[in-house]
């Protein structure tokens, strides 16, 4: 359940007939991608594993097998909280979505999106008892490896989360 909560604050459909988000997104054309990351024993119930987030369906479909939070913090400079989170989620964003309509304004749009599904994460993580932070700091070629981006994909955030720590 806390995970659907997270990952629905994310991107996910606040009207089904309007196909509205729960992030704001010019022109409504919604070029962030969402995955979750998850480890070995991270999530009862779920198996270690890259999942995509799909808003049209508040579903995941499983895209790579096994842990990969050693692949991405290593992709993240080795920051610990990537290994140490039970999930990262991970936003990247397809520009060609934006670009077309906005041209080079479009980028600067994506980038304010991909910051307001943080925030949202954030909150919702805040509101769970869960803790979280957004890291920037990474290699985007081995982000992209260890999630199994598309080749059009570019990811922006990672946010590992966990139980806070004293």
């Amino acid at each position: 359940m806390q995970v659907s909560r997270l990952l629905w604050a994310a991107q996910g459909i606040t009207d089904k007939e309007s196909g509205f988000r729960s992030v704001p997104s010019g022109g409504a054309l919604y070029p962030l991608e969402v995955y979750a990351v998850f480890r070995e024993d991270g999530v009862e119930g779920l198996a270690a594993g890259v999942y995509h987030y799909e808003p049209s369906r508040h579903g995941m479909k499983k895209i790579r097998d096994g842990d990969r939070s050693g692949p991405l913090q290593a992709a993240a400079l080795g920051q610990e909280s990537i290994g140490m989170g039970a999930i990262c989620i991970v936003i990247s964003a397809i520009f060609s979505r934006t670009t077309p309509k906005y041209g080079q304004r479009g980028i600067q749009y994506v980038h304010q999106e991909s910051g307001a599904a943080a925030e949202n994460v954030y909150l919702q993580a805040t509101a769970l008892g869960l803790g979280t932070v957004i890291m920037g700091a990474f290699t985007d070629s081995a982000v992209s490896k260890a999630v199994g981006l598309g080749p059009d994909e570019v990811p922006l955030c990672l946010l590992p989360i966990g139980v806070p720590q004293p």
